[in-house]
């Protein structure tokens, strides 16, 4: 007779199977795991500054070796300047993961404002029962690349093998703005293909609370330079017939928002979704304050868009903030004169499938249509990016959400990101990848600081996740 064969078990369900020895173990390595971290972040990796370019190098080796020792195909990569450590573990017919983190860290002044020395680790508690991990990338980004590597080394301790394959990428010039990042990705695109991309470098929204970044915002930024006279004028003998380009620029950035704080611009919600019921319910569950929110600033009133929550305007809704307005004369006393140019810096943060061209497009219109005779405008385009979104019904984003909800007790935020992280639209627009932005960091980790830190539940429960 016939002998039915069972289907081999697959390796996703191995490691599921194994999940609670997985944890186990990271439970138990958890000093091993801090020595590991300690070690790498001895070594001052401060990319921005050229005097430390050997040790920023010995922070990539450093990371290569230990990749290499988890059966990574693991190197070194030239850029034009810091090198990336790229490592390969494939694995033919599963899904695969791109993972991106930083190995270079921030400059450490002012030093006399430290509580120790910044590249001599320390576990220090800050409160009752809780501990955190003292040192300069100690958050950033350090610590949140090994709380994912520790993860991988379990994983491989108690089963063997991971259930996905897995590319990792880790820079040496983030704080440096990425100079090199976009040109090796496009050069390397056919070796960096997966499925989607990870991301350990946001934050949580706070100690017993993880969040998705799952949008993040857009960008147009323009100058404008408006021109009347063909020098600066006498105010007394000029003033009253001369056209002051300052009048005019300031009249038309008032013009740009309208009283209920909406943005003016004929098309410029084209492309703006709205949430659905059940992100609007999660947001509003937050409960952020404009006390809260305002009240660390020195502000207590929010300006946004009437009939949305502040948690709305400073994440899903696209803005227009004008960064820099000058012209005429601005030297100490006095000086009468009517300028003949003035300009603005404008910038725009875009949601939803906002198009930035069509943005850019419709602001030079709207800045022309009023325009008095005698002035002309002219524009410079400084930056132009969509924004971008993981898609709701994402399974890797419900499955990272259920992964979070079963660590930290229920309750995962996904929200979009008021600001910009270039290496996520890198990944949409060069490899076609979603990205998520899972990170452990917290608000209160003085990243860019003196005393930056890491809570020590981040790093182990953020293995755990």
């Amino acid at each position: 007779g016939l002998v039915m064969m069972a289907p081999p078990e697959s390796a996703s369900v191995s490691a599921m199977s194994k999940l609670p020895a997985i944890l186990s173990r990271l439970d138990a390595d958890l000093d091993a795991s801090l020595a590991r971290l300690s070690s790498w972040l001895e070594i001052p990796s401060i990319g921005t500054d050229p005097a430390f370019d050997t040790q920023t190098r010995q922070a990539a080796e450093w990371l290569r070796r230990d990749l290499e020792g988890l059966g990574f195909k693991a190197e070194l990569r030239e850029t034009g300047g810091h090198p990336v450590v790229l490592a390969h573990r494939p694995k033919p017919g599963a899904p695969h993961a791109l993972f991106y983190g930083h190995y270079d860290v921030q400059p450490v002044d002012p030093l006399e404002l430290w509580d120790s020395d910044p590249f001599k680790p320390a576990v220090k508690e800050i409160e009752p029962g809780r501990k955190v991990i003292l040192a300069r990338g100690a958050c950033d980004d350090k610590g949140q690349v090994m709380t994912f590597i520790e993860a991988i080394r379990a994983t491989l301790a108690e089963t063997g093998d991971l259930p996905v394959g897995l590319t990792i990428l880790v820079e040496g010039e983030e704080e440096s703005g990425s100079v090199n990042l976009p040109g090796f990705i496009k050069a390397n695109a056919a070796e960096l293909k997966a499925d989607f991309a990870l991301v350990c470098d946001p934050g949580m929204w706070d100690r017993d609370t993880p969040l998705i970044t799952s949008t993040l915002r857009g960008m147009v930024y323009q100058e404008v330079r408006l021109t009347a006279a063909d020098r600066d004028l006498h105010s007394g003998l000029f003033g009253g017939a001369a056209a002051n380009p300052i009048h005019v620029l300031t009249k038309i950035v008032a013009e740009i928002h309208d009283e209920t704080g909406r943005i003016t611009i004929p098309g410029f919600y084209d492309g703006v979704h709205e949430p659905t019921n059940a992100q609007k319910a999660e947001w509003a569950d937050l409960n952020l304050t404009e006390k809260e929110f305002l009240g660390q600033i020195g502000l207590k009133h929010s300006i946004g868009e009437k009939g949305r929550m502040l948690i709305e305007q400073i994440q899903s809704r696209p803005t227009c903030d004008v960064n820099g307005i000058w012209g005429g004369y601005t030297g100490e006393g006095s000086k009468t004169v009517i300028p003949a140019k003035a300009s603005a810096k404008v910038s725009f943060r875009l949601v939803g499938d906002q198009d930035p061209a069509k943005i850019e497009a419709a602001f030079h219109q709207f800045v022309r249509e009023r325009l008095p005779e005698d002035v002309t405008a002219e524009f410079i385009s400084h930056s132009g990016s969509p924004a971008l979104a993981v898609p709701v019904d994402s399974p890797v984003l419900q499955k990272a959400r259920k992964a979070l909800a079963e660590e930290w007790g229920g309750r995962v935020v996904s929200i979009g990101s008021g600001g910009s992280i270039p290496v996520g639209g890198d990944f949409k627009r060069t490899l076609g990848l979603d990205t998520l932005f899972v990170g452990f960091g917290l608000d209160d980790d003085r990243v860019h600081s003196p005393n930056e830190k890491y809570d020590l539940s981040s790093f182990h429960k953020g293995q755990r996740s």
